[in-house]
């Protein structure tokens, strides 16, 4: 969903990363608290305190976000649902999950739980710029500290609109599931919904863009996008995993792979199985016994020119985890595999022997038409 991010820390046992995008909307907070909203609410300070307090802001902010996913994270753990982690993106945080809540109580905890944690962290904050004063601590630091109580609360209110994927929308989907105890109903009526929000989002960015305020617009406009897109996505995610579970990758493989040869020169693979069969990925056989397998990838690192020096066997890379699997495996475990390597073919073995290749394209084919002809 994010493409590749970069690992930050770990915290309590879950890996923290960054998605390139997390710079912009890093940048523009600190660019929107140093150079507008901290001078306009305390005034005569320097241009400098500005900005201290500016990068002061983000960091509090993404830290509070950080909890406000990990609260969702130690109640997923509770609940027995594993986590991989938490990624920053340009629009927030996420906790990544690899399966559906086991059940609708479940979701409604895992849901609530970063409302509250965003609640309580912004009225620790607000509590303690109650309780103090300016003999104690300098404005720019009270100023700091209320911008994070409220913009906790502010992400508080906005994760319970009851818009799917948002929290509110699986708090909304939760309900849905314990009522009609249809996981694949309730989330299908939820993203409908968490759809209409975005609309809402998108147009009140429209008339706030003709109205002026450009940069407040746009961003109205790209959170109601992602909003729809993301929720969306959601439900093709969970009618992907109730398509593919329970069925074995034999079902989806090739039986009779095109194969190549270690001796096979790379100017030869590319004009003559490449460009021919339009594969990424060709598993490496050598009289019979499977050596490995050759991608473009990997074609791509060697100079056109050389292409005609070097031979397949010297670029093949080993069967390992993550570009093979057993035939009788669930059909998800090879679309996890190659979501997490980003490998659109896997081969096929047996007791080390190729049996057959299976595609993310066939894979999908079959995911089209059961929806086409079920849902």
């Amino acid at each position: 969903m994010f493409g590749k991010s970069y690992r930050l820390f770990k915290l309590l046992g879950f890996e923290v990363k960054a998605n390139p995008t997390w710079l912009i909307i890093a940048g523009l907070i600190v660019w929107s608290l140093s150079s507008g909203l901290f001078p306009h609410y305390f005034e005569g300070l320097s241009t400098a305190t500005y900005w201290y307090m500016g990068i002061a802001g983000a960091l509090g902010l993404f830290l509070s976000i950080i909890m406000h996913e990990l609260s969702h994270s130690l109640v997923a753990r509770r609940f027995g649902l594993p986590i991989k982690g938490i990624t920053l993106f340009i629009f927030g945080g996420v906790a990544e999950m690899n399966e559906e809540p086991p059940s609708a109580k479940a979701e409604f905890y895992m849901a609530i739980a970063g409302p509250i944690a965003s609640i309580i962290i912004g009225g620790l904050f607000l509590a303690f710029n109650l309780v103090t004063d300016a003999t104690l601590f300098p404005e720019p630091v009270h100023g700091v500290i209320y911008y994070l109580g409220f913009v906790n609360w502010l992400l508080a209110g906005f994760n319970l609109l009851p818009a799917f994927p948002l929290d509110g929308g699986r708090v909304l989907r939760s309900g849905l599931w314990a009522w009609k105890k249809n996981l694949r109903w309730a989330t299908r009526l939820s993203s409908k919904i968490g759809s209409g929000f975005a609309i809402v989002l998108t147009v009140l960015g429209v008339l706030f863009f003709f109205a002026g305020n450009f940069i407040g617009g746009m961003w109205w406009v790209l959170i109601g996008m992602f909003l729809n897109g993301a929720s969306k996505m959601s439900y093709q995610q969970l009618l992907m995993r109730r398509t593919l579970e329970g069925e074995q990758v034999e079902r989806f493989m090739k039986h009779d792979p095109v194969t190549v040869s270690p001796s096979v020169c790379l100017d030869e693979l590319v004009n003559d199985y490449v460009y021919k069969y339009h594969f990424k990925m060709f598993p490496v056989v050598d009289q019979s016994t499977l050596v490995g397998c050759v991608s473009t990838r990997q074609i791509k690192e060697v100079p056109k020119e050389e292409w005609n020096q070097h031979t397949v066997g010297e670029l093949a890379t080993a069967c390992a985890d993550d570009n093979t699997i057993a035939p009788d495996d669930d059909a998800m475990d090879a679309l996890k595999i190659m979501k997490r390597h980003n490998n659109s073919r896997l081969m096929v073995t047996k007791d080390s022997h190729l049996v057959g290749v299976i595609t993310l394209k066939d894979m999908l084919k079959f995911f089209a038409l059961k929806v086409e002809l079920e849902d």
